[in-house]
């Protein structure tokens, strides 16, 4: 486990009581998932301070309906100053936030010039993430890249949402390293990440087929006789493995396209996880399943 780097900030001892405010009603449905991306661990965050929607006001400068619109995703999308000011009041890191802000008010259809607006409206006050932080996300980055890829297809989309999820894993860090597993806790966000936005089948399975194409065995013997198949087989290969329990999918993604085990499970689990997976894949291609 990596280096604790420390509490997170905390509020004051004037909120800390054993009160709790009613929590804020549930997420809009109109939020999208950029937008959820941060609203979902600032609202998180409210719950575990105790804090009051009469807490948030004395501590920002805005009032209690714009501040429960907010933590509902309701209404307008709201502006930089208001979500900074909250989210600080929570002592919650602005970078991060910031980044995953602007991404969701493009998802809101909001224009360049508002976006950049609202940012100048609010100092940047220099913040750098935590080193032991850095130094987790340099290690994965390129594991977690191959893993968006290939569900996610396109070398954009998957460091868009691995830049997404290490957003994420700042905003939570202080969780993340109070966890049993950090590398589990990670895995877990960043999976959940990828998934909200892969392609799907009809019954809600990821659609791992297009991924064929960018396999060695594809690649490498397209002119060749008896290369259909080759795609064939791998077509129903990855079709099995999609109908696997999460863990096991994961480890057989990350072994057939990754050229790796890593997910965070200790090494004596995956090799057990990865020998279940692979008893059940072959009863899967033996078994015809409709799609």
């Amino acid at each position: 486990m990596m280096p604790h780097p420390g509490p997170a900030p905390q509020p004051s001892p004037l909120h800390t009581s054993v009160k709790r405010g009613r929590p804020p009603a549930p997420i809009s449905p109109d939020a999208g998932l950029s937008h959820r991306a941060w609203l979902e661990p600032v609202r998180s965050t409210v719950f575990a301070s105790g804090l009051t929607l009469d807490d948030l006001v004395e501590r920002s400068v805005y009032s209690k309906t714009r501040i429960s619109e907010l933590l509902r995703g309701n209404g307008y999308y709201p502006p930089w100053e208001i979500t900074f000011s909250v989210t600080r009041a929570l002592g919650l890191p602005s970078r991060p936030l910031r980044r995953l802000w602007a991404a969701a008010a493009r998802e809101a259809s909001k224009g360049d010039d508002w976006i950049r607006h609202g940012i100048r409206q609010v100092a940047d006050d220099g913040e750098e993430p935590p080193l032991p932080y850095q130094a987790f996300t340099d290690d994965v980055q390129g594991l977690y890249t191959d893993y968006a890829r290939a569900f996610l297809l396109t070398d954009l989309r998957a460091r868009w949402v691995v830049s997404e999820s290490f957003d994420i894993l700042w905003v939570c860090w202080g969780d993340a390293t109070a966890s049993d597993n950090i590398h589990r806790y990670a895995w877990r966000l960043l999976r959940s990440r990828v998934m909200s936005r892969a392609p799907r089948h009809r019954d809600g399975r990821p659609d791992l087929r297009a991924a064929v194409f960018s396999t060695r065995e594809v690649h490498g013997h397209c002119a060749v006789p008896g290369h259909l198949v080759v795609l064939t087989e791998l077509i129903d290969l990855f079709d099995a493995i999609t109908r696997l329990p999460d863990d096991q999918m994961d480890v057989a993604v990350l072994q057939y396209l990754c050229s790796t085990p890593h997910t965070g499970i200790a090494p004596a689990l995956t090799h057990a996880v990865d020998h279940h997976a692979r008893a059940a894949v072959e009863a899967l291609l033996t078994t015809a399943t409709p799609e």
